[in-house]
This record gives C-alpha cells, sequence and structure tokens, in this order.
C-alpha cells in the first residue's frame, strides 16, 4: 500500500505551519504542564476536515504523550498509571459500545467548571486521591476524550492534587494520555477512519513534538515548583474559561 505524503487536503504549506506548532505545544506542556494539547486542537480545527480531527489530532498527542513519558519515566507515578490503565479500557469500551452524540457544549460546560473546582476549590479528600477515585476519574475522562478530544485538562488538574513536585506531575500525566490516546486508534480504525493518509503527516508531527518536549523539560529545570504550580494553575484555567465560551456560544448561538 503506498502512502501517500500528505493527504489531498492539507496543502504543504500549511503542513509546515502545523508542523511548528506541533513543537510549540509540545513545549508548552512539557514546560508547564498542560495546554499544549488543547491548544493544537484547536489549532487543527483551523484547516483539518471535521472527520479527521479528532482521530489525528489523538494519534498526534499519543506520539507526543509517549516521547515525553519516555523521556522523564523515572518520575512517574507508576502507581497511579495502574490504577489509570483499567479506567481506561472501562471509559473507552462504555463509549465504544453507546456511541453517543450528546452535545459538545454539555461536555465543554462540565470539564470547564470541574477545572476550575478543581484549581480553586479546596482539595479533593484522601479518598478521592487513592486508586478507586483514579480508575474513578481514568474511566470517565476516557469516555469524555472520545467524543471531545479536550479531556486533557480535567486529567492534568485531577494530577496535580495528587503531587505537587513539578516532576512527577508533568510524567505523571504524559503517562496517563498515552493510555488514554492509545485505544482512539483502534476505536476510529474500527469505526471506518482511514488512518493510512495521514500517517506520514502524523509521524513528522510527533517528531517535531519530541524536539519541542525536549526543550519544553530543559525549561521545566528553570522553574521551581512554586511558579510550576502558578503557571500550571492559571493554564488551566485559561483552558477551561475557554471550554465554557464555546459552550455559552452554542448555547446561546
Amino acid at each position: 500500500m503506498d502512502l501517500p505524503l500528505l493527504p489531498d487536503s492539507l496543502p504543504a504549506g500549511l503542513a509546515l505551519i502545523l508542523l511548528a506548532c506541533s513543537a510549540l505545544t509540545s513545549m508548552i506542556t512539557a514546560s508547564l504542564g498542560a495546554g499544549g494539547g488543547v491548544m493544537l486542537l484547536a489549532l487543527m480545527a483551523l484547516w483539518l476536515p471535521p472527520a479527521a480531527i479528532i482521530p489525528v489530532h489523538g494519534l498526534i498527542q499519543l506520539g507526543s504523550n509517549a516521547g515525553r513519558a519516555a523521556m522523564t519515566w523515572r518520575q512517574v507515578d507508576w502507581r497511579a498509571i495502574a490504577a489509570f490503565a483499567p479506567g481506561v479500557l472501562a471509559g473507552v469500551l462504555l463509549g465504544a459500545w453507546l456511541l453517543v452524540a450528546l452535545p459538545a457544549a454539555v461536555w465543554q460546560l462540565t470539564i470547564g467548571l470541574f477545572v476550575l473546582y478543581l484549581c480553586w476549590g479546596p482539595a479533593l479528600p484522601t479518598q478521592a486521591l487513592g486508586l478507586p477515585g483514579t480508575f474513578v476519574a481514568s474511566a470517565i475522562t476516557s469516555f469524555i476524550s472520545l467524543f471531545v478530544g479536550a479531556s486533557g485538562p480535567l486529567v492534568a488538574a485531577f494530577i496535580k492534587q495528587m503531587h505537587q513536585d513539578r516532576f512527577v506531575t508533568v510524567a505523571t500525566f504524559a503517562a496517563a494520555m498515552v493510555l488514554q490516546h492509545a485505544p482512539k486508534a483502534v476505536v476510529f480504525g474500527l469505526a471506518g477512519f482511514v488512518f493510512h493518509e495521514w500517517l506520514v503527516f502524523t509521524a513528522a508531527m510527533i517528531g517535531f513534538g519530541f524536539a519541542g518536549t525536549w526543550l519544553g523539560l530543559h525549561l521545566l529545570h528553570r522553574l521551581t515548583d512554586r511558579r510550576f504550580q502558578q503557571a500550571f494553575n492559571w493554564i488551566l484555567t485559561l483552558l477551561a474559561l475557554r471550554l465554557l465560551w464555546q459552550a455559552a456560544s452554542s448555547f446561546w448561538g
């Protein structure tokens, strides 16, 4: 099977712009903890065909987060990941079975409000941050990610509650998102999405994202945990406000 260098719907000039965006957004996530994935999703939504946005973004994020997790594997909270993994499976299986088509505004409103609560509200009880709570959070966000592609801020905000160390936060978030994005390729492939047309472009996006991650991790060493937490909170807040604005626009539009 011959692999096209680029899909017919993606001009070369636009592909170069998106490659630069992949490096920049990966650098943001690696240095500040979150934000890059949703930013890249918003940029891709401007130019890619609607049917390709979530599956291609999921594949790119799988590769980008795998690279970030590989470079930070010593800092990953593997106990939390062990609880996160079965939750991903449960959420994806439920989503693939139901194939629901709830309005995006409902998810945007829910995610936005809960991210704001996790950033600025009282800390979650210890029980919610244990293995059962991690499983439930994983299942819910994995279910949501199949339909919205914007569950990253919610996962990041939950992991932020678990850890104050900036390296552990970045590493554990990366490993969690690898688990969450991996089943998407299977689900969308079974649903009929033609991945092979996008493989060369996706591989290039992952490569540029790896370079951005390398730069971002070097910047992370220059931050203190306190400054990282402040930046992390404000980035997640801006992402949450963006989701609330999109939800409001849908309701009022």
